[in-house]
Protein backbone atom coordinates (compact mmCIF):
# COMPACT_ATOMS: atom_id res chain seq x y z
CA UNK A 1 0.00 0.00 0.00
CA UNK A 2 1.38 3.40 -0.97
CA UNK A 3 1.64 6.19 1.59
CA UNK A 4 -1.06 8.81 1.57
CA UNK A 5 -0.15 12.34 0.51
CA UNK A 6 -1.08 15.10 2.93
CA UNK A 7 0.47 18.57 2.86
CA UNK A 8 0.79 20.44 6.16
CA UNK A 9 1.40 24.03 7.27
CA UNK A 10 3.65 24.71 10.25
CA UNK A 11 3.54 28.18 11.78
CA UNK A 12 7.04 29.28 12.75
CA UNK A 13 7.26 29.94 16.51
CA UNK A 14 4.03 28.08 17.32
CA UNK A 15 3.17 24.56 18.45
CA UNK A 16 2.22 22.17 15.65
CA UNK A 17 0.12 19.07 16.26
CA UNK A 18 -1.90 16.70 14.14
CA UNK A 19 -3.89 13.67 15.27
CA UNK A 20 -4.19 10.66 13.00
CA UNK A 21 -6.57 7.72 13.25
CA UNK A 22 -5.28 4.59 11.55
CA UNK A 23 -8.05 2.34 10.22
CA UNK A 24 -8.34 -0.55 7.82
CA UNK A 25 -11.66 -1.32 6.13
CA UNK A 26 -13.29 1.25 8.43
CA UNK A 27 -12.04 -0.41 11.63
CA UNK A 28 -9.34 1.08 13.88
CA UNK A 29 -5.96 -0.65 13.74
CA UNK A 30 -4.79 -1.63 17.22
CA UNK A 31 -1.47 0.17 17.68
CA UNK A 32 -0.50 -1.69 20.85
CA UNK A 33 2.67 -3.08 19.25
CA UNK A 34 3.42 0.01 17.14
CA UNK A 35 5.52 3.14 17.38
CA UNK A 36 5.74 6.04 14.96
CA UNK A 37 8.49 8.36 13.78
CA UNK A 38 8.51 11.38 11.48
CA UNK A 39 11.13 13.79 10.18
CA UNK A 40 11.27 17.10 8.33
CA UNK A 41 13.92 17.74 5.66
CA UNK A 42 14.62 20.41 2.99
CA UNK A 43 14.24 17.81 0.20
CA UNK A 44 13.16 14.18 0.30
CA UNK A 45 16.72 12.96 -0.37
CA UNK A 46 18.56 15.50 1.80
CA UNK A 47 20.91 14.27 4.51
CA UNK A 48 20.10 17.48 6.44
CA UNK A 49 17.59 16.85 9.21
CA UNK A 50 15.54 19.98 9.88
CA UNK A 51 13.44 18.57 12.73
CA UNK A 52 12.19 15.35 14.28
CA UNK A 53 8.52 15.24 15.19
CA UNK A 54 7.44 13.79 18.53
CA UNK A 55 5.11 10.92 17.68
CA UNK A 56 2.93 9.38 20.38
CA UNK A 57 0.35 6.61 20.29
CA UNK A 58 -2.44 8.28 22.27
CA UNK A 59 -5.10 5.54 22.12
CA UNK A 60 -3.76 2.20 20.89
CA UNK A 61 -7.10 0.37 20.71
CA UNK A 62 -8.68 3.20 18.68
CA UNK A 63 -5.68 3.53 16.34
CA UNK A 64 -4.92 7.12 17.40
CA UNK A 65 -1.53 8.81 17.32
CA UNK A 66 -0.25 12.39 17.31
CA UNK A 67 2.62 14.05 15.48
CA UNK A 68 3.95 17.21 17.19
CA UNK A 69 6.58 19.92 16.96
CA UNK A 70 6.87 22.35 19.86
CA UNK A 71 7.29 26.09 19.45
CA UNK A 72 10.90 25.88 20.70
CA UNK A 73 11.70 23.85 17.57
CA UNK A 74 9.48 25.65 15.06
CA UNK A 75 10.88 29.07 15.93
CA UNK A 76 14.28 27.89 14.68
CA UNK A 77 13.03 26.58 11.33
CA UNK A 78 13.41 29.03 8.46
CA UNK A 79 10.21 29.74 6.59
CA UNK A 80 9.86 27.88 3.32
CA UNK A 81 9.10 24.53 1.74
CA UNK A 82 10.13 21.24 3.35
CA UNK A 83 9.20 17.57 3.08
CA UNK A 84 8.11 15.09 5.73
CA UNK A 85 6.89 11.56 6.15
CA UNK A 86 5.54 9.51 9.02
CA UNK A 87 6.42 5.84 9.41
CA UNK A 88 4.78 3.24 11.63
CA UNK A 89 6.92 0.45 13.12
CA UNK A 90 5.12 -2.79 14.03
CA UNK A 91 7.32 -4.58 16.58
CA UNK A 92 5.22 -7.78 16.36
CA UNK A 93 5.78 -8.15 12.62
CA UNK A 94 9.15 -6.33 12.59
CA UNK A 95 7.91 -4.18 9.71
CA UNK A 96 7.78 -0.50 8.79
CA UNK A 97 4.96 1.15 6.86
CA UNK A 98 5.08 4.71 5.57
CA UNK A 99 1.64 6.10 6.40
CA UNK A 100 1.70 9.66 5.10
CA UNK A 101 4.07 11.98 3.31
CA UNK A 102 3.97 15.40 1.80
CA UNK A 103 5.09 18.98 1.65
CA UNK A 104 5.39 20.99 4.84
CA UNK A 105 5.19 24.75 4.40
CA UNK A 106 6.65 26.75 7.27
CA UNK A 107 5.09 30.20 7.47
CA UNK A 108 7.16 33.10 8.80
CA UNK A 109 6.44 34.37 12.30
CA UNK A 110 5.71 38.08 12.55
CA UNK A 111 5.23 38.45 16.34
CA UNK A 112 8.48 37.92 18.21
Amino acid sequence: MAAGNYDIVIDQGADFSIELVIAQNGNPVNLGSHSASAQLRPTPTSSTLTATFTCTVTNASQGKLTMNLGYALTRNIASGKYYYDLELFNSSANSITRLIQGVARVTAEVTR
